[in-house]
């Protein structure tokens, strides 16, 4: 009895002391699920929310997120800590981020001519199933590029199964408008779907599907965290746009962004109704700031801390001690480590292509690295070729053999397009002209790339022609160019700024050109250029011969274009020389062309130096060299002083005081432009001798539609001119 007793009081207290051990041990803390709502630029106040999340130790077992959510929760998942994304999203440049194209002077010769003679804006595709369109006005070519960099692609594949951080990112299916999870596969493709506003942002294949911004069906992925991780509570953060108030909705544009706001809206609030009161909810005040403000990133994160740092009370009851934070923020974070060496490079994807045309603009060889920056340069140039919709990049690692894999996609509208171009010119000189354009454009006939353009302008100058291109390598080094057309156009004679005649010009020409890309800097060839031209008098005295005059000769050209525009440049320089020898005429044309631009900040520097004349015989009037027009001696009309041996020199200073918005490339500009010229020999204007001078003021700028500039323009000589122009020349 007394042992019975004995074994008894022992269980006791041993019962009694695990009972203690167990209370005197930490209660297991919460399970937290972490979201992040979508909202453009707005997403930039998650930054600072994650800043206080830190701050206050609290860590989170599962994130979600859509759309700029979706970027922020994919890097913090990634390892990136907020003070890197910070950093990141501050060296980005958000004025270029939503532009597809690189610099102008990155893009190939070929692409520049097509784009010189045509609007971007209008390529459509001609397919057997008839014609096909853009997906959007941006294809995401450098935010994809953006994605890679910020969570390190160039180390190796990055993808979400795999990330030491649940991740869930929200897309839509724009075909059925299915909500579409990733949860996993490549982590940026997922961040870029995610991403995808529709009509800005071309949407994401993926399996069969085309995936768009994720905020039209989970703005706020409240449900996605306590599925994922049984989340106990749910930290939300809400940072979209409010609807706009009914006075506000008028444009096509506002009515488009308040449609995707009621959807978003109406989403939001059933995932809303979906926290407890144990959740903590967190919505920044923005106000002020819209989804397109990406440069305001830092005001943005700022306004993001300032609303978590209200909920510290809150948040104060889910920090950890500091050692279980950092063992915990460890496992996650982002460790340095050597950038692989690359053992093969393979480019894959291509149907038309020919890969030698991609890999010639890759610098990374086998025993080499993958640096970001080089390798988004070496892409974005691949996609300034014009072939592609975009082109990106992984590398992997298979059978302990690194390979970069670089996988350009062609345009899914290509590779036969319609082409379309528009002008208005006008001033008080000459009156007013028109002209409309069309191209039926066929590219990538051959293995070797072969191209043919056949083009109609109809207007003031009315124009059939046909070219043929035709690379004679792989990797478009060289090639041979045929080309034939005709033309009738009018012609304006002047006599002491009183226009005397006007005449119809009637050619036809031939062309045959061999030559070779010099890599990005341009194109030089060698050729045979055969052309007839006829006069005829509509109105005016007569001062053209009549008769029917045909010339031919050798043609040599070089043409350096590493401007950093199109249009109105604010960087780089360009030459082009020109020599033709007609031995039918006896006679040769000489004619160089030298421009450059500086800027510092919003000011813009450019300056242009121009000769033509004929270092064997004289010009014949047919084939005159001219002045007058924009930026040609301002003051005078187009062509108002014909003549050979002529000299220009101009400089110009402008002012940028706006940007078109996102997604364009292009600013508006005042300007002021000195030039002067002289002419050795005239033609017209016979009485003006000497230097001739002209000042001009302008308001002008590059456009969707292209170049735009509006202003006047006086000589001492008692010349001056109103001027408006806008399109394509």
């Amino acid at each position: 009895m007394k042992k019975t007793a004995l074994l008894l009081s022992l269980s006791l207290a041993g019962l009694s002391l695990i009972s203690c051990a167990q209370a005197a041990e930490p209660p297991a803390r919460p399970r937290i699920g972490l979201v992040l709502g979508g909202g453009g630029a707005r997403g930039a106040a998650h930054i600072g929310v994650l800043e206080v999340l830190e701050k206050m130790r609290v860590p989170v077992d599962c994130v979600a997120g859509t759309s700029m959510g979706a970027l922020v929760a994919g890097a913090y998942a990634a390892g990136l800590s907020a003070s890197a994304m910070r950093t990141a999203l501050a060296a980005a440049d958000w004025n270029d981020m939503f532009i597809d194209n690189p610099s102008y002077s990155e893009m190939s010769y070929r692409n520049k001519a097509t784009l010189r003679n045509y609007l971007p804006g209008s390529e459509t595709g001609i397919t057997s199933e008839g014609m096909r369109y853009q997906s959007g006005m941006v294809s995401g070519q450098k935010i994809k590029l953006f994605f890679n960099q910020l969570v390190r692609e160039n180390q190796g594949e990055r993808n979400i199964e795999n990330l030491p951080l649940p991740l869930s990112i929200i897309a839509t299916d724009i075909g059925n408008g299915e909500r579409v999870v990733f949860r996993e596969g490549s982590l940026t493709k997922a961040m870029r779907a995610s991403m995808s506003v529709p009509g800005l942002l071309a949407p994401v294949d993926y399996q069969g599907r085309k995936l768009v911004d994720g905020g039209l069906v989970d703005n706020v992925p409240i449900s996605e965290v306590k599925e994922r991780c049984k989340a106990d509570i749910v930290i939300a953060v809400n940072v979209g746009s409010p609807l706009l108030k009914a006075e506000s909705v008028g444009s096509l544009l506002t009515v488009s962004a308040q449609m995707v706001n009621i959807l978003t809206e109406q989403n939001v609030t059933r995932s809303l109704a979906q926290l407890t009161p144990n959740d903590i909810y967190i919505k920044p005040d923005l106000d002020g700031i819209t989804a397109g403000d990406f440069p305001r990133h830092a005001e943005t994160a700022d306004r993001g801390r300032v609303a978590a740092e209200a909920m510290i009370p809150s948040l104060q009851k889910l920090s950890q001690p500091e050692a279980t934070y950092l063992a915990w923020w460890k496992g996650i974070e982002v460790v340095s480590r050597p950038t692989p060496l690359i053992d093969e490079v393979e480019v894959v994807g291509l149907k038309y292509v020919n890969p030698a045309v991609v890999s010639r603009h890759l610098r990374v060889e086998n025993g080499g690295k993958v640096r970001p920056t080089d390798i988004n340069r070496d892409l974005l140039r691949m996609y300034g070729d014009g072939f592609y919709e975009t082109v990106d990049y992984a590398v992997m690692t298979q059978r302990e053999r690194n390979i970069l894999k670089v996988t350009p996609m062609e345009k899914s509208w290509g590779p036969d397009y319609m082409r379309f171009a528009v002008n208005l010119d006008a001033d008080t000189s000459k009156g007013s002209t028109f002209g409309l354009r069309a191209a039926y454009h066929k590219t990538l006939i051959n293995q070797l790339g072969g191209e043919l353009i056949a083009s109609v302008d109809v207007g003031n100058t009315n124009r059939l022609a046909g070219d043929w291109y035709q690379p004679l390598d792989p990797a478009r080094n060289f090639f041979v160019e045929t080309a034939a057309w005709t033309e009738q156009a009018r012609l304006n004679i002047f006599q002491e700024d009183r226009r005397i005649a006007e005449y119809s010009m009637y050619e036809t020409g031939l062309a045959a050109h061999v030559g070779a890309n010099v890599g990005l800097l341009g194109q030089v060839r060698l050729g045979w250029l055969e052309r007839q031209r006829r006069a005829s008098l509509e109105v005016g005295d007569p001062s053209l011969p009549g008769a029917r005059v045909t010339f031919g000769g050798i043609k040599a050209t070089l043409d350096f274009d590493q401007m950093n525009r199109m249009y109105f440049p604010t960087d780089g320089w360009s030459t082009k020389l020109a020599y033709f020898d007609s031995p039918q005429q006896n006679y040769s044309r000489f004619d160089a062309d030298i421009q450059g631009a500086i800027s510092w900040r919003d000011t813009v520097i450019n300056a242009r130096v121009a000769y033509s004349g004929s270092p064997r015989g004289r010009l014949p009037l047919y084939d005159a060299a001219t002045l007058g027009g924009f930026l040609n001696m301002s003051a005078y009309a187009k062509g108002q002083i014909m003549g050979d041996d002529i000299s220009y020199f101009g400089i110009r200073g402008e002012q940028i005081i706006g940007r078109l918005p996102m997604g364009l490339r292009g600013d508006m500009r005042l300007g002021v432009a000195l030039e002067a010229a002289r002419a050795g020999f005239r033609y017209t204007e016979t009485t003006r001798d000497g230097v001739l001078d002209s000042l001009a003021i302008y308001l002008g700028g590059e456009t969707p539609l292209g170049p735009v500039y509006i202003g006047g323009a006086y000589s001492t000589s008692g010349v001056s001119n109103l001027f408006l122009f806008l399109g394509v020349k």
